[in-house]
């Protein structure tokens, strides 16, 4: 029996296939069971053409050197060793001057080893990595004095030292003459955790990285910078709403209806209620207000909404929002606090970038305020030179219809008012808001939540709602809430006569019946968290803002080939 079979539980083989020149298949047998893992040529060292080292040599190689692979971590082991992390080792013996080693304790510091350089046959240069910060570990055989290694022994070591090893060194604290601090071994690094494959030093073909995200994270900086980043805004959003007297809460994802959006609902059942649909929330807009209701009267949730819809670059059918609801607030103070939140937020994203995250560009949107500001109707009017019809009279959506075939734009795949409404505002005032700009005073059939009135200006009925766009696509949604619950039966109601497959309108009426009980003037606020950090990290797509990329990535996990009608990645 082999090492690697002596080792491993069950009793595994593992042999290569050479598939082509440019390709490697490792073949598994578990139990009887065969899966294969294909690496194209980014996966392997060096990103062009080598071909993975068999895992048996690799695992071999590291028994050979007589060392546990996988031993405990056992953090207070020694008390005359003092252990810390890479990013506190850097702070701490920052004071050190060329050619100055630190008196005192030893160190003990843990990482992945990213890079190893040797130069002669008696020293050796590790990088160890650990949580976004590199330490160099120098290896002076001459200096290694607890485990006083011969010369070949010393080499054994090397050889079988791969990038992507994990392993914990001690020594203490060394800027070497040229002036990078260091830590300086006095025995040999312990193996923590071997690397079995090669590590690439890139990656860059879409499926290879989103199958292997873990590797990806590892190689490509700026996927890692990415979620730092996005970690980091919601640790200020979080931060800045608390600072402004604001409950942080968690209201349902589960419930019998998903309420507080126009969208698809994913639908599902639970062993509990076996005879019952139970719907994944799309918004978690009526659940806040009824907190509201109570006398929570300023909360926000930060948490993940579903809607059964489709993918692109945009768009996730599970993705993170932020709302806000602060009573006694109006439209007005609701654009001012975004414009001043988004303004913070940009100049806290950039000194991340310049700090940590230094892959990423710098955010260069001009967020001075005020933002310009497009009335709905308005615009439109001035864009097609024309008057909209009264949009409460009943030919309203014929005579859009019109309008819509005078300025040969396509009509929706349904066809109702607040679509062709939706489909004007996407033609003539979207593609205008390129830098930051407020949309505002829809009408009222597109936005049957909000509090709405008679426009003097063009007569109409429109919401107090303003929506903030930027390069062209939604970020915030704000409006004053309606409040009254005769008001929202009837905007309900109006709703349902637009329903269709997508909207799923209904007439809620334990939340009427809620209203009931007096809610407060309130202001709502929602922003998309993904789009958020797609805009502040000059991300283009929102695959790269999510950890395992969107729907179709993560069900497509798996073995290659496991799922042949989709690509593992979304190029659109």
């Amino acid at each position: 029996m082999s090492s690697l079979q002596q080792c491993l539980r069950p009793p595994a083989r593992f042999f290569r296939s050479r598939t082509s020149a440019s390709a490697a298949s490792y073949l598994r047998f578990y139990n009887g069971g065969l899966r294969c893992v294909l690496f194209g040529t980014e996966a392997c060292a060096n990103n062009v053409q080598s071909i993975p080292e068999p895992l048996p040599e690799r695992f071999d190689a590291h028994l050979s050197f007589g060392r546990e692979l996988y031993p405990r971590f056992q953090k207070d082991a020694d008390a005359a060793v003092t252990v810390m992390s890479c990013m506190t080792f850097l702070a701490r013996y920052d004071f050190l001057v060329k050619g100055q080693v630190a008196e005192g304790t030893e160190i003990s510091l843990q990482g992945r080893v990213n890079s190893i350089r040797t130069a002669g046959a008696n020293l050796a240069f590790i990088d160890l990595v650990f949580n976004g910060h590199s330490v160099q570990a120098v290896c002076d055989r001459n200096r290694m004095v607890r485990s006083k290694p011969s010369g070949s022994h010393f080499r054994d070591f090397l050889r079988q030292l791969r990038r992507g090893d994990i392993y914990g060194v001690r020594g203490k604290a060394h800027r070497t003459a040229s002036g990078q601090l260091s830590i300086l071994v006095n025995d040999y690094p312990s193996l923590l955790a071997p690397c079995l494959h090669d590590l690439p030093t890139e990656l860059q073909n879409p499926e290879t990285r989103i199958r292997n995200r873990h590797v990806d994270l590892q190689v490509n900086q700026r996927a890692a910078h990415t979620l730092y980043l996005r970690s980091r805004i919601i640790s200020e959003i979080r931060r800045y709403l608390m600072e402004q007297g604001f409950l942080e809460v968690q209201t349902p994802i589960l419930a019998k209806s998903a309420g507080g959006a126009i969208a698809r609902a994913f639908v599902t059942r639970a062993i509990e209620f076996p005879d019952r649909h139970i719907e994944l929330r799309t918004a978690p807009e009526l659940w806040l207000k009824r907190l509201v209701l109570g006398g929570l009267e300023k909360i926000f949730e930060l948490g993940p909404s579903f809607r059964n819809e489709g993918i692109d670059k945009t768009h996730n059918p599970e993705f993170t929002t932020c709302e806000f609801y602060a009573a006694y607030q109006d439209l007005s103070a609701l654009m001012n606090m975004t414009e001043t939140m988004l303004s913070v937020l940009s100049g806290f994203s950039n000194q991340q970038i310049q700090g940590r995250a230094r892959s990423l560009q710098i955010c260069d949107i001009d967020f001075a305020q005020p933002y310009p500001r497009l009335d709905f109707i308005k615009e439109i009017e001035s864009a097609i030179a024309l008057g909209l019809p009264n949009l409460t009279d009943p030919d309203a959506e014929a005579r859009l219809v019109e309008i819509f075939h005078t300025w040969s734009i396509s009509l929706p795949e349904v066809v109702n008012l607040p679509r062709l409404l939706d489909r004007l505002s996407s033609e003539f005032l979207e593609p205008r808001c390129q830098a930051p700009t407020w949309i505002i005073h829809h009408p009222e059939c597109l936005s049957p939540l909000s509090k709405s009135f008679v426009d003097p200006h063009s007569q109409q009925r429109v919401s107090a709602r303003a929506e903030l766009f930027i390069g062209g696509r939604e970020l915030v949604n704000t409006y004053e809430e309606e409040n009254s619950p005769f008001e929202q039966r009837r905007k309900f109601q109006e709703q349902i006569k637009y329903r269709d497959d997508t909207d799923k309108a209904v007439i809620d009426e334990s939340y009427l019946q809620a209203l009931e009980w007096g809610l407060p003037p309130t202001g709502g606020w929602g922003c998309g968290i993904d789009r958020l950090v797609m805009l502040l990290s000059g991300t283009d797509r929102i695959n790269d803002v999510l950890p395992f990329g969107n729907l179709r990535n993560v069900v497509s996990l798996g073995p290659v080939g496991a799922d042949s009608n989709k690509s593992a990645t979304d190029h659109r």
